[in-house]
């Protein structure tokens, strides 16, 4: 198996951790397709994530980012690269 260096690890595993820890705001004007996650990590993470439409902070007062189409393509590519499972929901 080929290494990652840390940098690039941090970015995928924050990317991973956003992913599986997603959910969906409920009531009868949210988006039920529309996955957030709390934004509990590395900022210049969250910034580069958000550079590259994986995800939308908001603004910096939000407590929560939104994963993007192509955030949650990237996110399953990763769950393949890393073997991890997707949810059964």
């Amino acid at each position: 198996m080929n290494k990652t260096d840390a940098e690039t690890a941090m970015e995928e595993l924050t990317m991973l951790l956003l992913y599986l820890s997603h959910f969906t705001e409920q009531g009868r004007l949210a988006d039920p397709s529309a996955k957030r996650a709390w934004k509990g990590y590395d900022f210049s993470i969250l910034n580069k994530l958000d550079e590259e439409d994986h995800i939308r902070q908001g603004s910096h007062r939000s407590k929560s980012v939104y994963i993007t189409k192509t955030g949650e393509a990237r996110a399953k590519a990763l769950m393949e690269k890393y073997g991890i499972e997707d949810w059964k929901r």
